[in-house]
């Protein structure tokens, strides 16, 4: 069982959204991502339409007390993780606040597992939190910041084809819809908001 590793840049992005929606935006320079994959496993094609990220999960370089953390195989198959600890998926909200309290670089705990479009947009999304601390009670407009840096970071890397880029886009755009129409919000509207 092969897995490829892969080392995705991450650069830090302006903020697309209103002051008040992140009460520490930036608290951390995001740089890159480590993620890994099996070798001859790579879905480009499932939709990014807000269902679970199934297959995707956050790999501990070392267990620590202060975050849930459950078996990484349970959550990524064919890479022959032992033993090695994942933040259990249920824990993001938790990682995002206990990564700002104690001043941890994301990346100097984590790393991602991913083998499908899907869980990748998604956990680009999460290193997205990770690095950008709010209350979480503007859903919407955090959601857009999170997803924007997820889409501009693919793109970046050259992950996907255009023809895949353009409808991720198009997936990204009804998510946003949904989500300020969700919150009685008209959805605001940019020159290029990815």
């Amino acid at each position: 069982m092969g897995v490829v590793f892969r080392e995705l840049v991450t650069a830090p992005l302006p903020r697309i959204v209103p002051d008040h929606v992140f009460d520490a935006f930036g608290w951390c320079d995001s740089d890159h991502l480590r993620w890994g994959r099996p070798e001859h496993a790579w879905d480009p094609e499932t939709p990014v339409d807000g269902s679970d990220p199934a297959r995707m999960v956050f790999v501990m370089h070392a267990p620590v007390d202060w975050l849930p953390h459950e078996l990484a195989a349970l959550h990524a198959f064919g890479m022959d993780l032992g033993e090695a600890r994942a933040l259990a998926p249920y824990a993001i909200d938790d990682a995002t606040d206990g990564l700002h309290e104690r001043k941890v670089r994301p990346r100097d705990l984590l790393w991602l597992a991913a083998d499908n479009l899907n869980a990748l947009f998604w956990g680009l999304h999460d290193w997205a939190h990770f690095h950008n601390h709010g209350p979480f009670e503007a859903r919407a407009w955090t959601e857009r910041q999170c997803d924007t840096a997820a889409f501009r970071w693919l793109a970046a890397n050259e992950v996907i084809d255009q023809g895949r880029l353009a409808r991720l886009r198009e997936e990204l755009d009804a998510l946003d819809r949904a989500r300020f129409a969700a919150e009685g919000l008209a959805q605001p509207v940019y020159d290029s908001p990815r």
